[in-house]
């Protein structure tokens, strides 16, 4: 008998998508090194994070979410560059490239009427209607859009550890923020108060 796939949800949800990115965080805090070498260990520590989640994620869920498989396949690529070029320009930019690409699909899926976001989160969002999710992935578009140019304005003027810091306490806050921010929302367009409260953000925080 073939096990159902089905969704994280909850702690598991939460480790999934943040656990690396803590992972990243505290390796570049703890790791033993001199400074400037901190995030290459960090690096490595994420990279080896990311593919622990997905491994997780397949073997507890019975899939890995689109959005964690082009997240994580991202983090192998540019943290290898980073750590075989000994450059930390590549790590810095991943989050603006995935914030840019999944903004450009919503949004190419809001001219092409295919409701990507739909596709992806069908599951985590019961009863809402077509208003609500051509609404949604808007609104997400948009937020995408918008840490990619945040992400570049940190990075570019500002220390690596500052950039990481940024990472932990200001992209999560506020993506957590701007999914409470739809919750009203989404009441309106057909899920139940405890339905939207349970939703948190659309994949992985980078």
């Amino acid at each position: 008998m073939t096990r159902e796939a089905k969704d994280p949800a909850g702690l598991s949800k939460l480790l999934i998508d943040i656990g690396p990115l803590i992972v990243f965080f505290v390796t570049n805090f703890l790791a033993p090194v001199p400074g400037p070498l901190k995030v290459f260990v960090a690096t490595g520590a994420f990279m080896a994070a990311m593919v622990v989640a997905m491994i997780y994620s397949a073997l507890r869920y019975g899939r890995i979410s689109p959005l964690l498989l082009f997240s994580g396949f991202m983090v192998v690529i540019l943290g290898g560059l980073t750590i075989w070029l000994h450059n930390d320009t590549f790590i810095k930019v991943k989050p603006t490239i995935y914030y840019l690409m999944v903004s450009g699909l919503l949004f190419f899926g809001l001219k092409t009427g295919r409701p990507f976001l739909k596709t992806v989160l069908g599951s985590a969002y019961p009863g809402l209607d077509e208003q609500g999710w051509q609404v949604l992935t808007r609104n997400w578009a948009w937020f995408f859009a918008f840490m990619a140019v945040l992400n570049e304005a940190v990075w570019r003027n500002s220390t690596t550890d500052f950039w990481i810091g940024f990472k932990l306490w200001g992209a999560i806050p506020l993506t957590f923020l701007f999914a409470a921010a739809n919750v009203p929302m989404l009441i309106r367009h057909g899920l139940t108060k405890d339905e939207a409260e349970a939703t948190t953000e659309p994949g992985p925080i980078e």
